[in-house]
């Protein structure tokens, strides 16, 4: 299994509708995609204060595979979310963290 972790270090122009929608958007693609096993969306809530280094808010995706992260990450609507994501971000693609476990079986 892959976990696919992105953090996100919004502008704080960026409302929380605006968030929703994006997050909402990630969601969607689980009824699309084959091998998309799971969504997480969520706030940070740990209390070591200082750590996230105002990354406050992301998601986890759960692959099967990395057949099924590498589908997600070449789908159109993906892109077109990521997008808007970057351009939510705080510095643009320097908001947005990303990192990639794989989950032995």
């Amino acid at each position: 299994m892959i976990r696919h972790c992105v953090v996100i270090r919004f502008r704080p122009a960026v409302t929380n509708a605006e968030k929703t929608a994006l997050f909402d958007e990630i969601a969607a693609l689980k009824d699309r995609l084959p091998g998309l096993l799971a969504v997480h969306i969520g706030a940070n809530v740990s209390p070591e204060l200082g750590m996230d280094k105002g990354y406050g808010e992301g998601f986890i995706v759960d692959f099967g595979d990395a057949a099924a992260r590498d589908t997600y990450l070449d789908d159109p609507e993906h892109r077109k979310t990521g997008g808007k994501i970057v351009a939510a971000a705080e510095g643009g693609v320097q908001g947005v963290f990303v990192y990639d476990l794989e989950i032995p079986d």
